[in-house]
């Protein structure tokens, strides 16, 4: 699923691109992507995009006449371009499409499960109802990041992917950050102490802030294509590259696996080279499950 960095990577080339401009015909083209029925789809047609915004994982087409588009690409969705005002749609992919004054948008899924979805509010109050509440890592002090690690009891990882708590992490990024601090994705919010928790700070804001400016440079002055906004990069540390040596100690990147997702770590630099139970294979191997470094790679 696209997270901060990937989601401001679209909306700065889409701000550039359709703000000022006129909607000159949108139209939907699976009927299971748009989620609202007031007021209709037709009523974005002939408005001008005011603005392109962030709101978590969402990217928000605010048009004139207080009216927004919120976008939600969920795991697969992904967002194309064309200068091209009469551009043909890339096939049976796509989900919606945006005729604009200066070119064409492209709202497309890749494969079966279709989450991608379309919302159209109308005024600011139906849009906040969709904000989460989360904290933006960026632009929060020490003390209001602290405050939100503790306010409830969960381990790191759940902590900062929860959108409650913290506005636009998901499972690539939190990991990337929790391997920054040498963190265990397991360890208690509330039993941090405050240099854990400044220490936590810093690499969230690091490893964000860095990532936001490294996709801002790949994509200037060009739209983003579907394959540049991923959840599995080559430069991560540890996200996607289980089995792959960490880049900071050389030790073989572990998991843990559960429902559609997994959780990568460096047991050297963030467990004390344990080796955290995977809810799958720690059940079937029972005594055999590697507790550390040393006896995985016996």
């Amino acid at each position: 699923m696209p997270e901060l960095p990937d989601v401001l990577a679209y909306v700065g080339a889409l701000r550039a691109r359709a703000v000022g401009g006129r909607v000159i015909r949108a139209r939907v083209r699976s009927p299971f992507v748009l989620r609202t029925v007031d007021p209709p789809f037709s009523e974005v047609d002939g408005r001008v995009v005011l603005d392109v915004r962030r709101l978590g994982k969402r990217i928000v087409l605010a048009l004139e006449g207080e009216l927004f588009v919120l976008i939600h690409l969920m795991i697969a969705g992904r967002l194309r371009w064309s200068d091209n005002a009469d551009a043909a749609a890339p096939g049976k992919i796509t989900l919606a499409i945006f005729q604009l004054e200066r070119g064409t948008l492209f709202l497309t899924e890749a494969g079966t499960k279709k989450r991608a979805s379309l919302h159209v509010l109308r005024g600011a109050s139906a849009l906040a109802q969709h904000d989460a509440g989360g904290l933006d890592v960026l632009e929060a002090s020490l003390a209001a990041f602290g405050d939100r690690l503790r306010c409830e009891h969960h381990t790191l990882k759940r902590a900062l992917c929860d959108p409650r708590l913290f506005d636009g992490i998901g499972n690539a990024y939190s990991d990337e950050i929790l391997h920054a601090a040498g963190m265990s994705p397991l360890q208690q919010t509330q039993r941090l102490s405050d240099v854990e928790i400044a220490r936590l700070y810093a690499a969230a804001r690091g490893t964000l802030g860095r990532w936001v400016e490294t996709l801002r440079r790949q994509v200037e002055g060009r739209f983003p294509g579907p394959s540049e906004i991923t959840a599995f990069r080559e430069d991560f540390a540890v996200h996607g590259r289980f089995g792959r040596p960490c880049p900071v100690c050389g030790s073989p990147v572990q998991r843990i696996r559960y429902a559609e997702n997994e959780t990568n770590y460096c047991p050297a630099c963030q467990t004390g080279g344990r080796i955290l139970a995977d809810r799958s294979l720690s059940r079937l191997l029972r005594g055999d499950w590697p507790r550390t470094v040393e006896e995985l790679e016996r």
